[in-house]
């Protein structure tokens, strides 16, 4: 047997898809399971904190956050945790990916709580954190954008963030700006936390600048 395919990451992919196509189907599974600050306020319904997470709007939707959550997830998971902080790291990739979309979804409560119009889905908070978790072990490696054009990762995050923050302050469209950028920031943080040696490393290589300066 492969033991690959079994990793949490592969796994966490694979029930997030399966359930939203179910969702995308089925309204009343979908409307169960939707972030709605106000059936939480009322009914105590705090699942949806993380039930929301599994579920998309479109395949689009769907296949962009379990992209990158399968291309970060599993160098988390099997490689940067683990040599840091050795047998815990499995639960602790649990509490950074279910942490992140749990809390990214605190500041849409607080805001939307007495809002009936106001409904939430997908797992961008996880997988931000998660993207960024990669960053603070690796601040200069590069993602490549459209698979083509090298873009340092701490570079991409600080644009992240900035992009996120001024989305939602404009309050345009439909997209969970600020859990975006709440979830980028609870996977940085957290991971610091775990190993206080990770905070100074990262500053360390951040100031070091990238190997082709």
């Amino acid at each position: 047997m492969n033991t690959d395919a079994l990793s949490i990451t592969n796994i966490i992919v694979a029930i997030t898809c399966l359930i939203s196509f179910l969702c995308m189907n089925n309204e009343r599974m979908k409307s169960a399971m939707i972030f709605h600050p106000v059936t939480i306020k009322q009914q105590g319904q705090f699942y949806r904190f993380l039930s929301s997470g599994f579920i998309h709007a479109d395949v689009l939707h769907l296949a962009v956050n379990m992209f990158v959550l399968w291309s970060f997830g599993n160098a988390v998971e099997r490689f940067y945790y683990p040599s840091f902080l050795g047998q815990s790291s499995s639960a602790m990739y649990l509490f950074l990916y279910f942490g992140g979309i749990a809390v990214a979804s605190i500041p849409s409560y607080l805001r939307h709580k007495n809002d009936v119009n106001y409904a939430a889905l997908g797992a961008s908070g996880g997988v931000s954190a998660v993207v960024f978790a990669v960053i603070v072990f690796e601040p200069w490696q590069n993602l490549y954008l459209y698979a083509l054009i090298p873009v340092p990762q701490i570079l991409a995050g600080v644009a992240y963030l900035a992009y996120s923050w001024y989305a939602d302050r404009r309050g345009t469209g439909n997209i969970g700006h600020n859990a975006h950028f709440t979830g980028a920031i609870w996977g940085f943080a957290f991971t610091c936390a775990l190993n206080i040696d990770l905070l100074t490393r990262f500053i360390q290589k951040t100031l070091e600048g990238p190997s082709w300066l």
